[in-house]
């Protein structure tokens, strides 16, 4: 039988690769649910191509729009983000891919947990935010959470095999993003298109944006502590701009394990549907005759402040990864509408760590108030 997926977040960057996926693996995958939150024309297109058994769309002002558009077909079609985490409940549901970006993702991924659905993560904002009531969540209903970051997935398909070993430490690479050799002053006049302009990934705005600060590969360090259990001290980054190799694993006999593939998310978003399997497809494939060097360097923490600040909120733990995530999120928002410089979102992430209440052993009401809080606090900043 196929496997059923829902995929949360469908119009995304994340979302559409998936179906491009499930377009090459047509004999194994069929599209259960499809979700997104304001872009009615492209999840219309695709609920018609994948005639899901529900289409969720998140802002309840486009019902109607969605409802007129697929009223002639045997579509179920539901509104507002609760819906999203009630769709969870349905029996039909194999796979549970997550591409919604932001703490948005949180609710429908608890939901999903508890209602024992296999995980595809590609949202690593709900990790850095409620690590450990996700973690404590999915042992509970003995959930695997299988990653789709290209670092994160690598990681995992590193440590297969290896059950108890001990881990000496994870290294995450990244691509240095556009500004990688880029001197300080220079980006003090960085436009949102520059920034917008990643080398290596094809991804969405908010990704890209992270990606140009580190802030990415921060967040990411908080999402690997949680996924695989491993301290603080023992992750770290590297600034890798070939973006082949895709984090590595150091274990306590010298070993180092790494994954290699082209950088193509359409790999790890296909590993995590068929795990543990491996499927053949027609992804172009890694040819390492064409690739002269593979250069590693330590990344650069006075000019990306961003991942020096993630790595502190991971040290005080609490909400203050809630904390450092929420403000990033408005100051990115922020920064793309040009309303402040690429080099004041450090400033504005680093002045709400500073003045947002820490709160030791918060809970999900705890979670939502923080990110709540520290929203509104950032606008005032920024005004």
């Amino acid at each position: 039988m196929k496997k059923r997926v829902a995929i949360l977040g469908s119009t995304g960057s994340i979302g559409t690769q998936t179906l491009s996926v499930i377009d090459e693996q047509n004999d194994f995958f069929s599209v259960e649910v499809l979700t997104a939150f304001s872009n009615t024309d492209l999840l219309i297109k695709q609920a018609i191509k994948y005639l899901p058994n529900v289409v969720v769309i998140g802002d309840k002002s486009n019902y109607g729009i969605v409802r007129n558009a697929l009223e002639s077909y045997d579509i179920k079609i539901y509104a507002g983000q609760e819906a999203i985490s009630q769709v969870m409940e349905m029996e039909t549901i194999d796979i549970v891919l997550i591409g919604i970006v932001g703490i948005n993702a949180l609710k429908p991924i608890l939901s999903a947990i508890k209602n024992k659905k296999k995980i595809a993560l590609a949202n690593k904002e709900s990790l850095v935010v409620a690590g450990a009531l996700i973690s404590k969540t999915a042992i509970e209903n003995n959930v695997q959470i299988i990653p789709i970051d290209s670092e994160h997935s690598a990681i995992f398909q590193c440590l297969m095999g290896e059950y108890d070993n001990p881990i000496e430490k994870i290294v995450l690479t990244a691509s240095g993003g556009p500004f990688h050799k880029t001197d300080t002053n220079s980006l003090l006049n960085v436009t949102p298109n520059e920034a917008l302009k990643h080398p290596n990934w094809k991804m969405g705005k908010k990704v890209s944006i992270d990606s140009a600060t580190l802030m990415n590969k921060g967040l990411e360090a908080i999402e690997a502590r949680w996924l695989f259990n491993v301290d603080p001290s023992n992750i770290e980054v590297l600034i890798h701009p070939q973006s082949i190799v895709h984090s590595l694993v150091y274990f306590a006999d010298g070993s180092v394990k790494t994954l290699l593939s082209k950088p193509d998310m359409r790999i790890p978003i296909q590993f995590a549907l068929t795990y543990p399997n491996r499927l053949k497809n027609s992804f172009s494939r890694l040819d390492l005759l064409k690739i002269n060097t593979l250069n590693f360097e330590s990344p650069d923490v006075k000019k990306f402040r961003n991942l020096a600040l993630a790595f502190k909120a991971l040290e005080i733990g609490g909400n203050m990864p809630c904390v450092l995530n929420a403000a990033n999120d408005i100051a990115v928002h922020a920064f793309l509408n040009k309303k402040i410089g690429f080099q004041q979102i450090p400033d504005i992430i680093e002045k709400s760590m500073a003045i947002m209440p820490m709160i030791d052993n918060p809970v999900l009401t705890d979670y939502i108030e923080t990110d709540n809080r520290t929203r509104l606090k950032v606008s005032e900043l920024i005004k």
